[in-house]
């Protein structure tokens, strides 16, 4: 079996793979940086924390009242029947984008005309993640 060598093409993708990830990583930094001095500068503000204190106790009172009224009958058929949509979406989300891929694969295009005679584009969204 021969040994596989990276293209050139292949390195580069590789090196703006690796340049874009710690940038993203850095904004990232600096991102958390700015917000924590900005909360900071907020929370040294007597007006602004007088009045964020007095939001936090209406927004508990807020939860009580909407806990209460989750907890009534009629409110929790329709959460069930909304996490049922959820799952049953997510289920079918993944289902689709399978057989999306296997289409892509067969017929060699990536665009799919729809039952509407309208012409679907066929995209795929990628991110990069630490493996686990």
């Amino acid at each position: 079996m021969a040994t596989l060598n990276p293209t050139p093409d292949l390195i580069n993708i590789e090196n703006l793979i690796a340049s874009h990830d710690a940038k993203l990583t850095t904004l990232s930094t600096q991102l958390k940086t700015e917000k924590g001095m900005l909360q900071n500068i907020l929370d040294n503000d007597p007006e602004y924390s007088k009045l964020s204190e007095e939001a936090n106790k209406l927004g508990k009172q807020r939860l009580v009242a909407k806990q209460k009224v989750l907890k009534q009958p009629n409110s929790i058929s329709l959460l069930d029947k909304i996490k049922d949509y959820q799952s049953q979406i997510r289920e079918l989300k993944v289902a689709l984008s399978e057989y999306l891929t296997q289409y892509v694969q067969v017929a060699g295009t990536r665009q799919l005309e729809g039952p509407d005679g309208a012409i679907r584009q066929i995209i795929y969204t990628a991110k990069l993640v630490k493996a686990k």
